[in-house]
């Protein structure tokens, strides 16, 4: 059977951590911590979680045409990700995200989006003919909202589901919403989009009962360690999280995206897609750093 084409349209960044005891509070300065820098960026990060997990993965995105975005690329592609789609960007520099990440695994992020804010309509208008081929398209808000609207009205046309991870936490257009198949928000920007203060699965019902009142389709809220809340039409269930020893959480909401879309290429619902995500996503907080976190299929095998 032909793969189905997943096309992730989003951000990438490079990544700047320091792993430390504790974060620092406003204008204090905490001595001591681990440094490493590598690939980053929620566009990216979904792409190579879903290309690491088997999916056929194309990926749309603006580089600077610096040093970051041309190793970023590279990288893209020893992961087996079509990049024919990412362009460059000549005046605006590459993504850079600074990280600070506690001894719990806590963290807090600052980004400077460069040419990722830059990536438009009219870029998007240039490939069409690549939307309307895909069979799953998944998206984030790293890039411009009207990118990820002209993208999603794109998509309405022929049919092809959307699945839109609403982070960065903010508000959204109902127009968005009822164009989507799909939406995963965190218990944060479950809130955002609800009213409802996600703290359980009770909490949790109601938010995604608010959120499908709006027009869309499926409702995921991922919530830490209690694993996943799955609205799927009119049914309702919830995904337990397996207890890990979490050393770094930076990418587990993005590990947890790629992965659900690659179980919906390969035809499976969204719950059982949810299952396989919590899994994936529980491998990737025991590691430091984004992208070098994301596991690969073959590490299923150690759960």
């Amino acid at each position: 059977m032909d793969k189905k084409k997943i096309l992730v349209v989003g951000s990438c960044n490079t990544d700047m951590v320091i792993k430390s005891d504790r974060l620092p509070t406003p204008g204090e300065t905490v001595i001591g911590g681990t440094f490493l820098m590598n690939p980053g960026g929620k566009g990216a990060n979904q792409a190579v979680a879903a290309a690491r997990q088997g999916g056929l993965v194309t990926f749309i995105a603006k580089t600077g045409n610096d040093v970051f975005g041309k190793q970023s690329v590279e990288l893209y592609n020893s992961e087996g990700i079509n990049t024919d789609l990412i362009l460059s960007d000549p005046k605006n520099p590459s993504g850079v995200a600074l990280i600070m990440v506690n001894s719990h695994g806590e963290n807090c992020i600052t980004v400077a989006s460069g040419s990722n804010g830059n990536l438009m309509p009219k870029d998007i208008e240039k490939f069409k003919t690549q939307i309307n081929s895909a069979d799953f398209i998944l998206m984030q808000l790293e890039i411009p909202i009207e990118t990820v609207e002209y993208v999603s009205e794109l998509a309405l046309e022929k049919q092809t589901p959307v699945i839109l991870n609403p982070a960065p936490a903010r508000s959204l257009p109902e127009k968005l919403l009822k164009g989507l198949y799909l939406i995963t928000p965190n218990e944060t920007e479950a809130e955002i989009l609800s009213g409802i203060k996600v703290t359980d699965y009770e909490k949790a019902k109601e938010a995604a009962d608010i959120i499908s009142g709006k027009g869309v389709a499926n409702v995921v809220i991922t919530m830490g360690a209690l694993g996943a809340f799955v609205k799927e039409g009119n049914q309702y269930s919830t995904i337990p999280a397996n207890k890990v020893t979490a050393v770094d959480t930076t990418a587990a909401g993005d590990c947890f995206n790629g992965t659900l879309c690659v179980g919906l290429s390969e035809g499976k619902s969204i719950t059982e897609s949810v299952k396989q995500a919590v899994k994936v996503s529980g491998l990737c907080v025991q590691k430091m750093g984004a992208q070098s976190s994301i596991p690969y299929k073959k590490e299923l095998s150690v759960i």
